[in-house]
């Protein structure tokens, strides 16, 4: 978990590399792993991020959208689009 108390609470999933949540300043990350959750399917998983009280949940599941109704969410979903899942990838997303 980075930056407790602070920012966004935002959970990663658990196709995202734990160690992208030090590049996200200024937010409490957690990830799924920590919860406990991995291997839990999407509805289920979308179910307990909310009753948890996260506000983002970022993942590189690209049919999420198709197999969620996301817009009934209490939080954002942000959805990223690597060309890999490698580290060096994801980076990509969040420029320092």
């Amino acid at each position: 978990m980075s930056d407790p108390g602070s920012g966004r609470r935002v959970l990663l999933d658990e196709n995202i590399d734990v160690r992208l949540a030090a590049s996200i300043a200024g937010h409490s990350v957690s990830t799924v792993r920590d919860h406990g959750w991995v291997g839990v399917v999407n509805g289920e998983l979308l179910r307990r991020a909310e009753e948890a009280g996260f506000e983002v949940f970022v993942t590189a599941d690209r049919n999420l959208e198709y197999q969620q109704t996301l817009s009934k969410r209490a939080f954002g979903t942000v959805v990223l689009f690597p060309r890999r899942l490698k580290l060096e990838f994801l980076m990509l997303s969040f420029p320092g």
